[in-house]
């Protein structure tokens, strides 16, 4: 059977012809070294952003370097919630739960207010906060177990309730346990990272009193993030292109389709709830230690929907999607904060910011009618040598030979790509 090949022109015949999406195809098409050639200075860029103190980003009512540590843990829940939402399609309205309690784990075992003060017995002050971490990412994983093992056989709008509940629990009990958490006064002096302590800055960089913009504590917090966010995102990246990604997907978009053809369901979402969850933890932990300071009142519905709206509005299942959708919530309230007038218009700033949420409701309603899949939405390729498959694709569409194209790819790999493809040959295996 002969095939032939036509030049597809840019913008027709497909899905999605975006700006968003012909940034994205390119970028797919790059080879690794070069997406790491591009990223790292970009990454480098955007790190120096808050001592660049661009005219047209910086903030005016509010300091550009909090701002920014505020969206890099804005930006580690969006990747931890999409784990559980984009990648695996589980409604989870109550994500805030384990950001708490991530929080807490950490305000618990550092913070003088607390009985369960470990920093005055044998944790270091200096690297109590940094010891903490890893069981503030470990209790929160044990906590998505606990809730996921009797609340995952639910779908749709009955998990969304369960765990909506759950996070107003946690709220609850952080409330009323005033002989652990303090209740409402809440726990203070919560161990940071000290490092580069001076003279002049006696607790270090990390220290809420060090406010030497712009070499603040603000831009300290925001490049510790980025570390974060960088280790996250390779973390969570090998696991979609594994089996339990490729699973992942199997179950949203069709869980009965992938338990027929004998995906464990089951154990992939518990797996998808748990790394959620660690994350979270991982999040709220960092953010105990940058405000010093944890209240129940900052962990209420309202911050889980929050969330949630960052990755809906940046693309579910986009990793780098998500994290756009986290600085957009995060970064234009606070570009209105203080504004009196905008391109020589005056404004309110102030009472811009304040209908943030009305703002954001409605550009959700636009997004779900003209843009569904969310601004940078995520295009599922084969999942197995989907790099190699798609750069072929694209020199067959640009005039040369496919066949030749295809059998130098499937030269490198198995004989039979899709033996390890939970649903193969399904859509899931195919570019949406």
């Amino acid at each position: 059977m002969t095939t032939t090949t036509a030049s597809v022109p840019a913008g027709k015949n497909r899905p999605y012809s975006g700006t968003g999406d012909r940034l994205r195809l390119w970028w797919d098409a790059q080879a690794r070294p070069t997406q790491w050639l591009i990223g790292v200075p970009f990454i480098v860029f955007i790190a120096f952003l808050p001592v660049l103190r661009i005219p047209v980003l910086t903030t005016v009512g509010t300091d550009f370097g909090g701002v920014m540590a505020q969206f890099g843990m804005i930006a580690l829940v969006a990747i931890g919630l999409n784990v559980v939402v984009g990648s695996a399609g589980l409604l989870d309205l109550g994500y805030v739960g384990f950001y708490a309690i991530g929080a807490y784990t950490v305000a618990l075992l550092t913070s003088p207010d607390s009985p369960w003060n470990l920093t005055d017995q044998w944790l270091s002050q200096r690297w109590a906060w940094l010891f903490c971490v890893p069981i503030a990412i470990a209790i929160t994983a044990i906590s998505g177990l606990i809730l996921g093992s009797p609340t995952l056989r639910l779908r749709g709008d009955y998990l969304a309730i369960v765990t909506l509940g759950f996070g107003e629990i946690v709220r609850l009990l952080a409330d009323n346990l005033t002989t652990i958490t303090q209740g409402g006064r809440g726990l203070q002096g919560v161990a940071f990272p000290y490092f580069g302590g001076t003279d002049k800055n006696p607790d270090g960089v990390f220290s809420a009193g060090n406010s030497d913009a712009p070499w603040n504590s603000g831009l300290w917090w925001f490049w510790l993030s980025i570390v974060l966010i960088v280790i996250v995102l390779l973390v969570v990246g090998n696991l979609e292109r594994s089996r339990v990604g490729r699973a992942w997907i199997a179950i949203r978009e069709d869980e009965d389709a992938a338990e027929i053809m004998g995906v464990p369901t089951f154990k992939f979402k518990l797996w998808a709830f748990m790394i959620g969850a660690a994350i979270g933890g991982l999040s709220g932990a960092l953010y105990a230690g940058q405000v010093q300071f944890v209240v129940p009142t900052n962990f209420n519905v309202i911050n889980s929907m929050f969330f949630l709206c960052a990755v809906v509005l940046g693309g579910q299942g986009n990793k780098l999607g998500v994290i756009l959708g986290a600085f957009i919530i995060v970064y234009l309230p606070n570009f209105f904060q203080g504004r009196t007038s905008l391109f020589g218009i005056p404004i309110d700033g102030n009472d811009i910011a304040g209908y943030k949420y009305l703002f954001f409701g409605i550009a959700l309603i636009v997004l779900m009618i003209f843009r569904p899949q969310g601004l940078f939405p995520a295009r599922q390729k084969l999942l197995a040598y989907s790099r190699g498959l798609y750069q072929a694709a694209r020199r067959a569409a640009l005039g040369g030979d496919r066949a030749t194209s295809a059998a130098a790819v499937l030269a490198d790999g198995p004989a039979d790509a899709s033996s390890d493809v939970p649903g193969a040959g399904t859509k899931d295996g195919g570019d949406r």
